[in-house]
């Protein structure tokens, strides 16, 4: 373990000089110190992770190495002629007619081949260049403010949750592209494994300071938690030996003033230090407050197909949802797993197919638009319902500030409008109202947008020990893992498929070719890169496109039949070699299906091109 000063000396002792350094940097706002000797360094090839607690200053430290914020007092050096880059939160769109302008204003000296990358980077990003900046979402917002920082290679940039807004297929090209870069990199991320695969560098920001562990963020959790406890044995410690002291002067010899008075400015001392020492934030103490037990049977769909026009964003998808399971929904941005979500709950109703919602559901729902919070109500107000100062939660009455305490929430934080809470403060309230209430059913809807990761540590404790059944949509491929007993995600097109098992579970079965890609990527390629005409149809392409559609009728027939065979609730129990045979035959009849249909459409996309 090294402290965040020592360690800078260390690192300059056994590498090349470093690119920016920030020590022993002071900053308050208000009364209250917000770092207190905090240090940085990176050089050329660093990957650094910031970590802390939502509030903790981690923003704040990567604006001053940015040299976007001045500090009190403390050292900010960069080495003259370095490029250093810094990724907004809330990126400035004004003065820029398209979010190419914005891309190639990042630029320092307009090469000819910058323009090139930045096409290149917001292609990749799911952008064309010529969007007008004032009409972007906040996700496209965010994917040009990406662009725009990756766009000239900076020696050094700094990233501040740049996965925000981002799908998986996003965030895992972002994690492909920054691994290709020599660049110094800063990061904060609530994504792990974004931080796991990134990192080789932790720098934690705790109570002000920063210590530093010379290992990715994959070695942090059991370094932290040993700092913690030796911190709360020193502090033993300290208590034993005031209280010592405290005996001696009540019952101690008093003759030898001098001495006396010695040890009792040092118990003075004692006292001073340990009123200073800022021990370790308190913990979210999370409880969801559970209801009756639901039917057996929380959700069935057979068959169901729903589209919006001419797209069809769920197509003949069946699935089983039982009480306990925990079931969690992927795909990229725009592929329908919010209206799959509202399909299973009931929300929308298919087009064809059917679904059957389970008896004596008791849902709470916590959405990531967080449309539940009057930004014009103060915290009270809204724990409350704007009635007295207690709180109900599992059936036991509780006063708020007790309540809103658990959440982290300070004391005098009651009367704050919500409106005025950061974005990670209106993440834990939205929590703190979601599980107030009797559920047995909790569907989440982006649920880690926004918070720390000793936060996300304990909502993931939560689920895992929650009776009921839970409903995830979550980019965040850690937190799935943890959580999920099973997946569904896209196959294209609107197909849907189950996987037993988290998202590393899932892309195990599905193999290296069946990664999620975006369909706006896919869609702008198409766009930018039109197929030359140069093949033709061979004799074995031309008796494949004539017999594939029996095949694949014979083949969705075997699926329906399989199919068929597992919605016996007692096979199982009756013969458990036939159901784990039957399962992995239907597993396998879908993958053969799905490359039939795909080879069939590549054969008559082909036919079309060539004319008939």
């Amino acid at each position: 373990m090294v402290s965040g000063n020592v360690g800078c000396l260390y690192r300059q002792l056994i590498m090349p000089p470093p690119l920016l350094t920030l020590q022993d940097i002071h900053l308050t706002f208000g009364t209250t110190p917000l770092l207190s000797g905090a240090a940085l360094s990176v050089s050329t090839g660093d990957r650094v992770c910031l970590v802390g607690r939502n509030g903790s200053g981690k923003s704040t430290l990567l604006r001053l190495a940015g040299g976007l914020l001045r500090s009190d007092s403390g050292r900010r050096f960069a080495q003259p002629g370095a490029t250093i880059r810094y990724l907004p939160q809330e990126p400035d769109f004004s003065e820029f007619a398209t979010t190419l302008a914005y891309v190639e204003a990042g630029f320092d000296d307009g090469a000819a081949g910058d323009r090139h990358r930045a096409a290149y980077l917001l292609e990749q990003l799911g952008l064309n260049g010529t969007e007008d900046p004032s009409l972007l979402s906040g996700g496209e917002a965010r994917r040009a403010a990406l662009a725009r920082v990756l766009a000239p290679e900076p020696d050094i940039l700094l990233l501040d949750e740049p996965t925000n807004h981002l799908d998986l297929p996003g965030i895992e090209w972002l994690e492909r592209e920054l691994n290709g870069l020599r660049s110094g990199i800063v990061l904060i991320s609530h994504d792990r494994r974004l931080l796991e695969r990134l990192s080789r560098v932790t720098v934690w920001l705790d109570r002000g300071i920063t210590r530093q562990l010379d290992v990715g963020f994959s070695g942090f959790e059991a370094w932290r938690d040993t700092v913690l406890e030796q911190e709360e044995l020193d502090r033993h410690k300290l208590g034993r030996k005031i209280v010592m002291e405290e005996d001696w002067l009540r019952y101690g010899v008093t003759a030898r003033r001098k001495r006396n008075q010695k040890r009792l400015a040092d118990l003075h001392a004692l006292r001073k230090k340990r009123k200073e020492l800022r021990g370790a934030a308190g913990g979210v103490k999370m409880r969801a407050a559970e209801g009756d037990l639901s039917g057996r049977l929380v959700a069935v769909a057979e068959g169901v197909t729903k589209a919006f026009g001419d797209r069809v964003v769920v197509r003949d998808f069946s699935t089983r949802i039982l009480r306990g399971d925990r079931v969690g929904i992927v795909g990229p941005n725009g592929a329908g797993k919010t209206t799959l979500l509202n399909l299973l709950t009931g929300v929308l109703a298919p087009d064809t197919g059917s679904v059957a919602i389970g008896t004596n559901l008791a849902q709470v729902t916590v959405d990531q638009r967080r449309d539940v919070l009057d930004p014009d109500r103060t915290l009270t107000q809204t724990l409350t319902g704007g009635a007295g100062d207690s709180v109900t939660v599992a059936g036991q009455t509780r006063h708020v500030i007790g309540y809103m305490k658990d959440f982290l929430f300070a004391p005098e934080q009651a009367n704050t409008p919500v409106g005025v809470l950061s974005g990670g403060e209106r993440a834990r309230l939205t929590l703190a109202l979601a599980f107030a209430k009797p559920s047995n059913l909790l569907v989440l809807d982006e649920p880690t947008n926004d918070l720390d990761l000793e936060t996300l540590e304990l909502l993931q404790e939560l689920l895992a020990d929650y009776a009921g059944t839970v409903l995830l949509v979550s980019h965040d491929r850690d937190f799935i893992d943890r959580v999920v007993t099973s997946v569904i995600a896209t196959e294209g097109d609107g197909r849907w498929i189950e996987y037993a098992g988290g998202y590393s579970d899932m892309l195990a079965q599905r193999g290296p070719a069946k990664a999620i890609a975006p369909p706006v990527q896919a869609k702008a390629k198409a766009e930018t890169q039109p197929r030359v005409n140069t093949k033709r149809m061979t004799f074995k392409d031309r008796h494949a496109l004539e017999t594939l559609p029996a095949r694949i009728a014979a083949q969705e027939a075997d699926v329906a039949k399989m199919t068929a065979m597992l919605e016996d609730p007692d096979l199982y129990t009756r013969d458990p070699a036939r159901f784990a045979a039957t399962t992995a035959s239907l597993e396998a009849a879908r993958r053969a299906l799905a490359s039939a249909e795909e080879q069939w459409l590549e054969l008559e996309m082909l036919r079309e091109e060539l004319g008939g």
